[in-house]
């Protein structure tokens, strides 16, 4: 426990408060809409500290939470068959992405991460829904998931294009709340991988990742209460332009 708690005394009582901070309210997005975690915790830790580092605190609440959101429905193994060369892409992207350009910080990854962001806002908030055609799906899938990992290597964030893409199937809610969380856990993990192998993520910061879960839990649990008793439709608008401000800054201070 020492070691863990070493890691946030060297960052200091400000940045610990906002890492908590920030994993409760990332915790919260994901309990309302399904999705958000490492977006959100990205973006927000991506003001006060390096990308990489900030990839490394998200690893075990990410995991756990996206294996949670995939344990349930029973379409898990239809799912695999149908999505298996996206997935394999993205866990291929992320590696490549990974001994390419990899997370090392400076301007332009931290750029690179508020453009992601405000790509994702964008179509979030004006972009009509997409339909992919089931012939086009063997190639476009890989791409869309080599692309992601790309990005995911470079940013931490794995929601684009992947997330557009699998809302563009035609999935049914059950399928698609599934479908993104197999695409999660296996971004998170090649994204785990490319950190570990760059030696960004060690025993502290595994052991700090552990220690973010709680606040991510907590924020999860408020999160569903709170879908209970609010717009979805509302707050999904909120989410998206807060999150394409986030974005627009980290693009222009860098």
């Amino acid at each position: 426990m020492n070691a863990y708690l070493d890691f946030y005394q060297n960052l200091g009582i400000v940045l610990s408060l906002l890492v908590v901070a920030t994993f409760f309210l990332a915790g919260s997005v994901k309990g309302v809409i399904g999705l958000g975690l490492p977006t959100v915790a990205m973006g927000l830790l991506g003001l006060a500290m390096a990308p990489a580092q900030a990839a490394a605190l998200l690893i075990v609440p990410a995991t756990l939470t996206n294996l949670w959101q995939l344990a349930f429905g029973g379409h898990l193994p239809g799912l695999v068959k149908r999505l298996w060369p996206m997935l394999l892409s993205v866990f291929l992207g992320t590696g490549v992405g990974t001994l390419w350009l990899g997370m090392a910080g400076g301007q332009w990854v931290v750029r690179g991460l508020g453009a992601a962001l405000l790509l994702y806002a964008l179509y979030g908030l004006w972009l009509p829904a997409l339909r992919v055609s089931r012939r086009h799906e063997p190639w476009l899938g890989p791409v869309c998931g080599a692309v992601t990992g790309v990005i995911t290597s470079a940013t931490g964030v794995f929601v684009i294009p992947a997330v557009p893409y699998l809302q563009a199937l035609g999935l049914s809610r059950d399928e698609l709340v599934q479908a993104l969380g197999l695409s999660f856990t296996v971004s998170t993990l090649a994204l785990a991988g490319g950190l570990l192998w760059r030696g960004a993520l060690g025993g502290a910061e595994f052991g700090a990742s552990w220690l973010a879960l709680v606040p991510a839990m907590l924020g999860m649990g408020f999160g569903q209460w709170l879908r209970r008793r609010i717009s979805a439709t509302l707050f999904k608008r909120v989410f998206f332009i807060g999150l394409g401000a986030l974005g627009a800054h980290l693009l222009v201070s860098g």
